[in-house]
């Protein structure tokens, strides 16, 4: 069954256009315990980091949340303001941090993964975030294998930022595109002519990088088929070697930014799901692999090949290339993930500086017990690979139910001891994720105040 070339049942939206988490981790967020102290963490990260260091070298996410305006659809942790001064002491900030984790450490990380995100990251200056990366790389040696990464915005991108940045070892350039069509633009304050988006991108190749990506939103205010046609038609002119093709989330009781419009102007679930299957079917046709939840990459890629070869994994910087057991988040709002626990950094910037006068400015945990573990793994295996096996005995009555339901509709192969995502099932992958996720209870309590809906 070919998913592109059929339109999905709208009483299969109907039924599983429900709030579900994105599972960029397990437990989500919401659901942590909040049962790591400021004590028990740093033990834990030097346990990860005995482990795994090196071998495998750590992960590191950081965090610059600075943007001039607000894109009013956005639900990321960001400081708007015109105010470039703020960016030096930010960056020390972050080295303030960084110091702190190498003592933890006790011995120098090999860095596997560096990922600057946002925020605007390219709100900072070249010269800055010279500053911070070199400062980092001076403490640190390089895996093999390294990959570093950033986001940017294409008004904003300079050619001194990709040139500092690529020079420093980043291949990889990430560019918010979001929506071509000016109306859309305008309503969530992301107005970008293509030609920006274009100049960036060639911009970055005539470097040298090798990859780029590009983040497209479907469900967008007044967004029609028409529209996304011809949002994906010119970014394929540009061919990005990835695309992250996300679903808009509309939570405005968390974000009132978003309130800027109402339900009204958003396109219906059955359109929401016909403007994603028009835009796959469109990115399928021109050679692109839908490689997981929401993402396509071009076979020369290295999601792609991660992909083929069963190593791709999924943590809070969305999907990557591979598997590192320590990933540490830098700055405000920043989560860290060391195997066994989370941590997540203070959001706002100023109590993130504030924290930092008495320790590592960590809010908030959650230490996983030997059963979010096992189910941790369940949903990496699912949200990576599509597929998942599993002891007799080990699922509840009730998951089984669910998964014969979701067997009987066409959305996975079912098996004595496992299953296999079908193509019209990944239009549900967080659905299906869900059925093993024992923290939520899709039918009867899931709180219609934590997730966007799944669809």
């Amino acid at each position: 069954m070919n998913v592109c070339k059929m339109k999905i049942p709208d009483a299969l939206i109907d039924k599983y256009n429900i709030p579900v988490p994105r599972y960029t981790s397990y437990p989500t967020v919401p659901y942590w315990k909040d049962n790591i102290g400021k004590n028990n963490w740093p033990m834990m990260v030097k346990r990860v980091f005995d482990e795994s260091n090196a071998k495998d070298g750590i992960s590191i996410y950081i965090h610059l949340p600075f943007c001039e305006s607000l894109c009013t659809y956005c639900a990321c942790n960001t400081r708007i303001t015109k105010n470039h001064n703020v960016e030096g002491p930010y960056v020390e900030n972050l080295l303030k941090e960084w110091g702190q984790y190498l003592n933890i450490f006790g011995g120098k990380p090999v860095i596997r993964e560096l990922h600057l995100g946002g925020g605007t990251p390219t709100f900072f200056s070249s010269e800055n975030l010279n500053l911070l990366i070199q400062s980092i790389l001076e403490t640190a040696d390089l895996h093999r294998e390294y990959a570093f990464s950033f986001e940017g915005h294409p008004n904003n991108t300079t050619p001194n930022h990709l040139q500092q940045l690529y020079d420093l070892g980043f291949r990889r350039a990430s560019y918010g595109v979001q929506d071509l069509d000016y109306k859309v633009q305008k309503t969530i304050n992301r107005i970008q002519p293509f030609q920006n988006v274009k100049d960036a991108t060639d911009c970055a190749r005539v470097i040298g990088y090798d990859s780029v990506n590009f983040d497209l939103v479907y469900g967008l205010p007044f967004q029609k088929v028409i529209s996304v046609e011809n949002t994906v038609q010119k970014v394929l002119e540009l061919r990005p070697e990835r695309i992250a093709f996300y679903s808009y989330a509309h939570v405005p009781w968390k974000h009132p930014s978003q309130r800027a419009y109402t339900e009204k102007d958003l396109p219906t679930s059955s359109m929401k799901r016909q403007l994603y299957e028009v835009g796959k079917k469109l990115l399928i046709a021109a050679g692109y692999t839908d490689v997981g939840m929401d993402h396509f990459a071009l076979q020369g890629d290295g999601l792609y090949r991660a992909y083929q070869n069963k190593s791709m994994h999924r943590n809070f910087m969305g999907y990557t290339e591979a598997h590192t057991d320590l990933l540490i988040g830098l700055g405000a709002s920043a989560i860290s993930d060391a195997k066994y626990g989370y941590a997540q950094n203070v959001k706002k910037v100023e109590g993130y500086k504030n924290a930092l006068e008495e320790g590592l400015p960590i809010f908030k945990g959650h230490g996983l017990d030997s059963n979010e573990l096992h189910i941790r793994q369940q949903i990496l295996e699912l949200s990576c690979q599509g597929e998942l096996r599993w002891e007799t005995g080990q699922l509840s009555l009730n998951q089984l139910i669910k998964l014969t339901q979701m067997d009987q509709e066409g959305l996975i192969k079912l098996y004595d001891n496992g299953l296999r995502i079908t193509n019209l099932g990944t239009a549900f992958l967080r659905n299906i994720c869900a059925v093993f996720d024992l923290k939520i209870d899709q039918a009867q309590n899931i709180d219609q105040q934590i997730f966007s809906k799944a669809i």
